[in-house]
């Protein structure tokens, strides 16, 4: 009976004993649980912390990578015009500084100082007119002011007289055709073309069509094998036209992006230029209908008026949509670009200011105005 009875709480104690066991292994597993969600949780969050981190980075050195092509950029192309802005600005500032106050000297003074780097003289009146206007009209007594003002109408005329500098070859297929008499450095700035072009991942290809200067294929070829672009060319003297036929059946088999043409480079006689250039243009018209037409005007910055000059008579005979000026960093006469859109309503949409391929730039207006004053 006793041991019955020892037995009954004997059997009670044990299933307390097992009963709290399995309550405590139960607030282990539930412990355990919630330590592994809260180690999941940390893991999220620390993985999520470095992802925004990773973002932060990322942003802020493409941004680094922007600012510093940008300040590239503007340093190239300052140091490229170092001449012109030794012949403007610095003209300017010695100027101003011997003025006490704002007369009629020192207008004349600013005008022949532009004059001077062949800003031209329609350009530079119009440019001296604004500027005599907004000094009576803010009252600007210090000489020293003056300068800034000049900045900003200059930018301000460019701007207005062409709203838009942009080569745009983003339309595919796109055909260029290029101009310009001998020695201004169109073969060159065709092949630099055609490198630029090849690093943003066109598919280009070049055309031989000046056919009648002597080593200007050997030339382009030259230039095509160092940009690794095909090229189109027939044998000397031959119908320029025929060879830009040629071209643009190649460049639809092979589904081109842009076609560059090196066309005609002579002004002697402006009725067999028109006759070449109208017949190249039929040919284009009836042939890729589909491109986007681009013709560019190459001239040599260095010449001065005489860039001019040629100027005026191309855009007689040929549909100019633009304008290469070369050579910038070797001359005083960066000013060019003045008549060149303010007058003539030309765009310029590319200038050279070395002997590298990064060193034929995008026209900007107002980068171009900063780096010749500042």
């Amino acid at each position: 009976m006793f041991k019955n009875f020892f037995d009954k709480f004997k059997n009670k104690d044990n299933e307390e004993i097992e009963e709290k066991e399995e309550l405590e292994k139960q607030e282990e597993e539930k412990s355990g649980l919630e330590e592994e969600d809260l180690n999941k949780s940390s893991e999220k969050e620390t993985e999520k912390i470095v992802e925004e981190t990773v973002e932060v980075v990322e942003e802020v050195n493409q941004e680094e990578i922007v600012t510093e092509e940008k300040e590239s950029f503007f340093n190239r192309l300052k140091k490229g015009l170092t001449k012109t802005r030794d012949n403007i600005s610095n003209k300017i500032d010695t100027i101003l500084a011997s003025y006490q106050k704002v007369d009629e000297e020192l207008f004349e003074e600013i005008e022949d100082t532009l004059i001077s780097a062949d800003v031209g003289v329609d350009s530079t009146m119009q440019i001296i007119d604004e500027l005599t206007e907004r000094v009576k009209l803010e009252r600007i007594k210090d000489p020293k002011e003056v300068k800034s003002l000049l900045i900003s109408i200059m930018k301000q005329k460019l701007a207005e007289a062409v709203p838009n500098n942009d080569l745009d070859t983003s339309k595919s297929p796109t055909i260029i055709l290029v101009v310009g008499v001998n020695g201004v450095g169109k073969t060159t700035t065709i092949g630099k073309m055609a490198a630029k072009l090849k690093q943003q991942d066109k598919k280009v290809m070049l055309v031989a069509a000046d056919t009648f200067r002597a080593a200007a294929i050997e030339q382009l070829t030259e230039w095509a094998n160092r940009a690794e672009v095909d090229i189109i060319s027939h044998k000397e003297g031959a119908d320029p036209a025929s060879v830009v036929f040629d071209g643009i059946a190649s460049a639809k088999s092979k589904n081109v992006d842009v076609l560059i043409c090196d066309t005609a480079g002579r002004l002697h006689n402006k009725k067999n230029l028109m006759n070449e250039l109208n017949k190249i243009h039929r040919v284009v018209e009836r042939e890729y209908p589909e491109a986007k037409k681009e013709t560019l005007l190459v001239v040599d910055g260095t010449t001065g008026q005489n860039a001019i000059f040629q100027a005026k008579e191309f855009k007689e005979v040929a549909d100019l949509t633009g304008v290469v000026i070369t050579k910038l960093d070797g001359t005083a006469k960066g000013g060019v670009v003045f008549p060149l859109e303010i007058e003539l309503g030309l765009p310029v949409k590319l200038i050279g200011v070395g002997e590298q391929i990064d060193n034929l730039m995008e026209f900007d207006s107002d980068n171009f105005v900063d780096a010749i004053f500042n």
